[in-house]
């Protein structure tokens, strides 16, 4: 039986002008102020803990190049609780979600116990997983250690998810741990994919594989240019696959099927903005959301690359790092160059995401352009 195809509307040919209605534009340039008086306010709302980057794969598409024996050792639990302990004077800790992430994260055997005193200070957490090593026992200790949330990166069915993973039991692993998540009722979870061309025929198949595991809540990513990925064309999106996701998830989202389909905060996507996501283009990193590294390093989202890092918590106090440096990432003017100097939607792409830069704060690839809408 042949794979359900995801069709690009219109086929290849793409429109030459942008085409939003007078409702996208208001909802654009509310966005806009909402955004700018976020980074002069800049409350901290979600901090990654890049916790290891050991990982028990090796997925083409790794952003980080994580390793099995990585350069960088895991950073003590005791360090970061301390950065933590020096933001809690300052914020509202129920306010403040933590996420804990790698490489792999369940590799740490603490993971329990640095959940737990999270919970204790009043932080909500949470994971996200490859899930190869979450089976019943794992998820009750991270339950009862106050676990939030959990997300579980798959990438395809078997054959795609375990040829982009290069392991042969990786969906098996992930696919049972969808199982035990929907017969719990006390975490929120959802599921990530990174769409490539590799999966890109067989995303209907898989929208029904997991409404049949009990998924509510489905992100999907395209595949940016970085880490391992940077040197494999063959995950990059051609643009009318990037239309035919873009439309797979309008269509989902219209059906009311009962799961619920939204794209990443990964750019800014012209008329599609308002119909694939929940809210409209908004990259957060440095304004709403920091991260700690492996090696100390204060950044933004854990996607945005090193060069970026505004300081380490082993020389610098992390919330005065918060308050006073990450002007780069809040005031965005220097993105303002190369093909975003004459862009007509600047005014509400700001440079995109910050993620899609390389270590010389170049812009590595643009959704409006590779969308067909410049």
């Amino acid at each position: 039986m042949e794979p359900r195809q995801v069709h690009s509307r219109g086929g290849c040919q793409a429109p030459a002008e942008m085409s939003l209605s007078l409702r996208q534009r208001i909802g654009l340039e509310l966005a806009r102020s909402q955004r700018h008086a976020a980074a002069q306010l800049h409350p901290l709302r979600s901090l990654f803990w890049e916790c290891t980057l050991r990982c028990n794969m090796h997925c083409r598409h790794c952003g980080s190049d994580c390793r099995q024996q990585p350069d960088v050792a895991d950073m003590p639990a005791a360090d970061f609780l301390r950065a933590i302990d020096s933001l809690t004077p300052h914020l509202d800790p129920h306010r403040t979600f933590i996420i804990l992430t790698g490489g792999e994260a369940l590799l740490r055997p603490d993971l329990e116990e640095v959940g737990w005193e999270l919970y204790r200070r009043g932080y909500p957490w949470g994971v996200v997983t490859n899930a190869f090593l979450l089976d019943s026992q794992r998820l009750a200790s991270l339950t009862e250690s106050g676990m939030h949330s959990l997300t579980v990166s798959l990438d395809g069915l078997a054959p795609q998810h375990d040829s982009l993973r290069r392991c042969p039991s990786a969906f098996a692993h992930a696919d049972r741990a969808l199982g035990l998540l929907a017969q719990q009722h006390e975490v929120l979870w959802d599921v990530v994919t990174c769409v490539s061309p590799l999966n890109f025929d067989h995303l209907a198949d898989l929208k029904q594989h997991l409404i049949g595991r009990g998924v509510r809540h489905w992100r999907l990513f395209s595949i940016a240019p970085m880490g391992r990925a940077a040197s494999d064309r063959q995950l990059q999106l051609a643009p009318e696959q990037l239309r035919g996701l873009m439309d797979f998830i309008v269509s989902s989202r219209a059906a009311g099927d009962p799961i619920r389909l939204s794209y990443a905060c990964e750019g800014f996507l012209g008329e599609y903005e308002g119909r694939v996501r929940d809210h409209l283009f908004f990259c957060r990193s440095g304004i709403e959301v920091a991260s700690i590294r492996c090696d100390g390093s204060i950044g933004g989202c854990t996607s945005v690359r090193s060069p970026m890092s505004q300081g380490n918590i082993y020389t610098d106090d992390l919330w005065d790092v918060w308050q006073h440096r990450f002007q780069a990432m809040r005031h965005r003017e220097w993105t303002r160059k190369g093909q975003c100097a004459t862009c007509k939607v600047y005014r509400y792409c700001e440079g995109s995401g910050l993620h899609l830069y390389d270590d010389h704060q170049q812009l590595l690839t643009c959704h409006y352009q590779r969308l067909g809408l410049m």
